[in-house]
């Protein structure tokens, strides 16, 4: 059995454990909202673009204007993006979303590259020696577009010039704090006629999409330039879609952690009660057999 300092050691780690969980939990509550107001920022701009491509799509001979809008006959190989976390500690966060992917293209009939955003995706995918052509790490807490436009023009540049012929984006959709669900996306070709394939579905107010529009300086010109950056903004959505999801997965892992720190503190403070009055117990009984075998010493001398 522990002695009492061993115990009062203990009982003091446990109690700074739980602080330093609770100040995660609290620091993560806060990355949750910051991260949902940010994709709410993004939707003006998003659901103007929509609006726009909703239009052109509706002329014929619209997968000619542009590439990314024309689909492949046949499937060579195809490229997956796929967010995670850099840190842990945020529960089955990021082993669920991996499973998820590997579970969906495993078995692919083509070859599958992957562009990962998260230091944990990567390094699971390279343990399972996946085909990992980039990886992006380390992005701030609070991204803005410009620090992940690279990854949009990244996966834009490889269908372009013909190495893949699909791209899709692998992120988890925040629904609540208690729940977040892993997904798969079509990011390429752009399909602008299936809503549900967006990361956000835009519903542009009004009857805009079916008014009659005069472009300047031209429908082509003006899809090589909303194309690729609403592309760079399906996957900065989905990234501060999956950064809200790991804030609120690490928020609960840490309330999780804080109140079995606190139960472990009360039990160890209990077993602590009780090895120390066991203790006083053993020394009252010392100190009463002590004195009885005085008393009887006394007494056979008298």
């Amino acid at each position: 059995m522990p002695n009492t300092r061993e115990i009062r050691d203990r009982i003091r780690s446990v109690k700074n454990i739980s602080q330093v969980t609770r100040a995660l939990q609290t620091v993560s509550a806060s990355k949750v909202r910051k991260a949902m107001q940010a994709v709410m920022n993004t939707r003006p701009y998003a659901s103007k673009a929509w609006q726009v491509l909703s239009h052109i799509a509706s002329q014929p001979g619209h997968t000619n204007l542009h590439p990314l809008l024309a689909s492949r006959l046949e499937e060579q190989r195809i490229l997956v993006i796929l967010i995670t976390g850099d840190r842990g500690l945020a529960g089955a966060y990021n082993s669920n979303i991996v499973r998820f992917t590997l579970q969906r293209f495993n078995n692919y009939p083509v070859p599958v590259s992957y562009i990962t955003v998260g230091g944990k995706g990567r390094d699971m995918l390279i343990r399972r020696r996946k085909e990992v052509i980039a990886e992006f790490s380390d992005l701030p807490a609070a991204p803005s577009f410009a620090d992940v436009s690279a990854i949009g023009r990244l996966a834009v540049d490889e269908y372009i010039l013909g190495r893949v012929d699909k791209v899709f984006l692998a992120y988890t959709d925040f629904i609540n704090m208690i729940r977040q669900v892993p997904d798969i996306k079509i990011l390429l070709p752009l399909d602008v006629s299936a809503v549900e394939g967006r990361v956000e579905s835009f519903h542009p107010s009004g009857r805009g999409a079916s008014a009659s529009y005069i472009y300047e300086p031209g429908e082509a010109e003006i899809l090589d330039e909303i194309v690729p950056r609403f592309t760079a903004l399906q996957v900065y959505q989905a990234i501060l879609e999956s950064l809200a999801s790991e804030y609120a997965a690490r928020m609960v892992a840490m309330k999780n952690a804080t109140d079995s720190a606190v139960e472990l503190a009360a039990a160890l403070q209990l077993e602590y009660n009780k090895v120390r009055q066991q203790g006083i117990t053993n020394e009252m009984l010392d100190i009463a057999g002590g004195v009885e075998a005085l008393v009887k010493g006394l007494a056979s001398q008298s």
